[in-house]
């Protein structure tokens, strides 16, 4: 019976434990742990936004929209002909003639050494030439009696009054006075020569412009040792000044290399100075420079400048903008439309079509899809912002340079452009926009 009662008493229910269900702190913990678990299972599952900048389509008219301009490029104006003047001797400076910004004349004297040494040594040469004359002089005279007494001595032994000694002494002395005369005539040429190579030098004190141009450096002052050479420990002018020929000057520009089938020689191009980028300067290419600059990837060309004009200057930085094939027949066919005709509204365009709504966007904002240099008007795609979301859409290209990019259809002024990793840009993709 006690095993029984024990049994019962187990199995009985005690009102006055808790029940662990109405237990509001496990409920608190439970729920924490799911909520917990439903973020990170959204966080494993949101969708990613790829991270991107935004870039501004910017509308552009005019000589940056044009429709045949395939290629951009800067550079710098060089003059093809200039020269540092120096002197051909070592002497003291004592007179210059030129200042920055002069213009000289070619043969026109610039500069002149000190010539007292030189002076000097002319005149000793002088000296030296007029005796050497006054010898042949003397030895002319000694000539003419000696044939007179050999004349003499031969009609005397015809007559039997002189032996044939005395004629033979005779001739002797003419002969050897005709060696003297030749003698003496050379020493005067010798001394001509003497006095030839003293006039040089003399000359060569006097420093002349080799070519008409502009003074861009005066390099020396007077009272200072100028030389052809390096010379006197540093201390030794080897320049008077530089001279620029400013009717050689031409525009060189460094070309990307994955676009130099793009230009060729005799094509016709538009440059634009820094200092002046609303003046469109004509211009065509005169060669491309058979070489590659392997550190920079880059190809030189030269281009001539067709407009010539005093504010060109030597060392400003330009921007070639290369015509296409077509846009240069067009600009002569323009031209020759204007001249057979009335030639207003030919010569208002300047030959140069603008492409209405042509945008100009970073290179970075466009990825080009086309063949590098496969097409004059490339090709391309750009990722358009609208809130969240990006959209895609084919351009047309223009000018290509290595910052920007003339976008001629697809995109227009004033919307945005994603910039980020084209591999992870798709149309539709949720972006996140960084400052």
């Amino acid at each position: 019976m006690e095993d029984k009662a024990t049994l019962l008493d187990q199995l009985r229910i005690d009102r006055d434990q808790p029940d662990p269900r109405r237990n509001p702190a496990l409920w608190i913990v439970v729920g924490a742990v799911l909520l917990i678990l439903a973020m990170g299972a959204w966080w494993w599952t949101r969708p990613t936004k790829v991270p991107v900048h935004v870039a501004v389509a910017t509308a552009i008219g005019g000589s940056e929209a044009a429709a045949g301009s395939v290629l951009d490029a800067s550079g710098y104006v060089v003059a093809r002909r200039q020269a540092t003047v120096a002197s051909k001797i070592t002497g003291k400076l004592v007179e210059l003639d030129i200042e920055e910004g002069d213009r000289v004349k070619a043969g026109q004297i610039i500069a002149k050494l000190d010539d007292t040494n030189v002076r000097a040594a002319l005149n000793q040469s002088g000296a030296q030439r007029e005796y050497a004359k006054a010898g042949l002089a003397e030895t002319h005279v000694n000539l003419t009696n000696a044939e007179r007494d050999y004349k003499r001595q031969t009609d005397l032994f015809e007559g039997h009054f002189v032996s044939r000694a005395a004629v033979d002494n005779a001739q002797t002395a003419v002969e050897a006075l005709r060696a003297q005369l030749a003698t003496q005539q050379s020493n005067v040429l010798v001394a001509d020569r003497n006095v030839n190579i003293a006039e040089r030098n003399l000359d060569d004190t006097v420093v002349r412009a080799p070519f008409a141009g502009v003074v861009t450096v005066k390099a020396a002052q007077p009272g200072e040792i100028v030389s052809p050479i390096s010379a006197g420990g540093g201390f030794t002018r080897t320049g008077i000044g530089t001279i620029v020929d400013m009717e050689s000057l031409e525009i060189q520009v460094d070309v990307n290399e994955n676009f130099i089938n793009r230009v060729k020689p005799a094509q016709s191009a538009q440059a634009k100075l820094n200092a002046y980028p609303d003046w469109m300067i004509p211009a065509h290419v005169i060669a491309v420079i058979p070489t590659a600059d392997r550190s920079k990837g880059t190809v030189t060309v030269r281009i001539a400048i067709d407009q010539k004009d005093p504010r060109i200057l030597p060392e400003m930085g330009v921007r070639v903008s290369f015509q296409s094939e077509a846009e240069s027949h067009g600009q002569a066919a323009a031209g020759d439309g204007s001249a057979a005709a009335n030639g207003a509204s030919s010569a208002a365009s300047g030959g140069s079509t603008a492409t209405s709504g042509a945008v100009k966007l970073p290179a970075k904002a466009v990825n080009q899809t086309d063949s590098v240099g496969a097409t004059p008007a490339a090709t391309g795609e750009v990722f358009v912002i609208h809130d969240d979301k990006i959209e895609r859409r084919a351009v047309r290209l223009g000018a290509i340079s290595d910052d920007s990019v003339v976008v001629r259809s697809g995109v227009a002024a004033g919307e945005r452009v994603a910039i980020g990793d084209f591999a992870q840009l798709k149309d539709g993709v949720t972006i996140r926009v960084d400052p």
